[in-house]
């Protein structure tokens, strides 16, 4: 039988609210017993909306010395990712942190130095993995079905949809970027991912800031994040560039916070030597050649309304025992190598070898 796990929930903001309190209601095998927040009334907030017998906390080490969880799931600005998941894993919890991993490739480092030295578990989020659609791309590229992939693009661009303006996300020291580390981390993970985890070796890229001065949002994903008037905006909201992988495989990629395009929409476009494949909002086609003409299949995939909670089960699972795990760490120092190296190449304008 699945062991039950007591979860300690560290910044109960945004993204706490949105996913992962909604999934914890779901998920049987976890129950959150701890609820942590720098602003107590967030964490109280927490505690008498969802969690009713929670111990509640503002500094999450008091948290950690609560013998009773067993593992942390990390909700907090970017920069603390990082430093309390190391103090986590030093205090003998397994870890599940939202993305991005980290804000550096030190600090990625130090993660999995932490979770290797003290025998636990870590996972970052990476619920585009978790769609029914993506499973079932992914099983085919598994299989063999798109022979191998040689060259795509992925992206999330938004017209107006700057998170949190003047607070932690537009502020590089605490965020470590823009739309490129907050969205870039999903679509270049999920096309990565369907690649077969081919390793990075180069990068180029530009970043832009077009937008500082704009208030206008038609995107719901603005309103993550707490505005600031006359606060900090030091990063980008456009970035574009360019990926090489070990086996000469190659990807572009486009991400925006705010751009004059048509409409928002995330995507990941495959190229395979026998098929293709694109993955728009969720939703996959399959894109191939038969009797000498090109067919485009949509792939039969249920819709996952909060592929949070699956991502949540999954860590459980592994946790248990019971699966082997979709996600490692070495996958998000990979991850992070990309996102820094693509920052450094905007800066001094040359590709960036790995």
């Amino acid at each position: 039988m699945s062991k039950t796990y007591k979860v300690g929930l560290i910044g109960c903001g945004g993204i706490a609210k949105a996913a992962h309190i909604p999934a914890y209601l779901l998920e049987k095998r976890a129950e959150v017993v701890a609820v942590c927040d720098i602003r107590p009334e967030r964490a109280e907030f927490a505690r008498s909306k969802f969690f009713k017998n929670a111990k509640t906390y503002t500094d999450y080490k008091e948290l950690l010395k609560n013998e009773e969880v067993d593992y942390v799931d990390i909700c907090t600005p970017n920069y603390l990712h990082s430093i309390i998941a190391v103090d986590a894993l030093n205090a003998g919890k397994h870890v599940l942190c939202e993305k991005p991993d980290a804000v550096s490739v030190e600090e990625a480092l130090k993660m999995k130095a932490a979770a290797d030295a003290n025998g636990k578990r870590l996972m970052v989020i990476r619920n585009n993995r978790y769609m029914d659609s993506s499973k079932k791309v992914k099983a085919l590229a598994d299989e063999g079905y798109f022979g191998d992939f040689y060259a795509g693009r992925c992206g999330w661009v938004r017209r107006r949809g700057i998170p949190g303006k003047g607070g932690w996300f537009t502020t590089k020291e605490q965020s470590g970027g823009g739309p490129l580390i907050d969205l870039g981390v999903h679509m270049i993970d999920l096309a990565i991912y369907f690649m077969g985890n081919p390793k990075p070796v180069a990068v180029s890229g530009n970043t832009f800031c077009k937008f500082a001065n704009a208030d206008d949002s038609d995107s719901v994903h603005s309103k993550f994040g707490d505005r600031v008037e006359g606060g900090t905006f030091d990063v980008e909201d456009l970035a574009m560039g360019f990926i090489r992988f070990d086996n000469g495989a190659v990807l572009q990629i486009e991400f925006s916070w705010a751009s004059n395009i048509k409409k928002e929409y995330r995507f990941v476009e495959l190229r395979g030597e026998k098929a293709g494949v694109s993955w728009t909002d969720g939703i996959a086609e399959l894109h191939y050649e038969k009797n000498g003409k090109m067919k485009n299949e949509k792939v039969k995939a249920n819709i996952v309304k909060l592929p949070h909670k699956e991502n949540i089960s999954h860590f459980i699972d592994v946790l248990n025992g019971e699966a082997d795990p979709i996600f490692v760490p070495e996958q998000g120092i990979d991850m992070i190598k990309i996102l820094s190296a693509i920052y450094e190449s905007a800066k001094t304008g040359r590709e960036v070898i790995l």
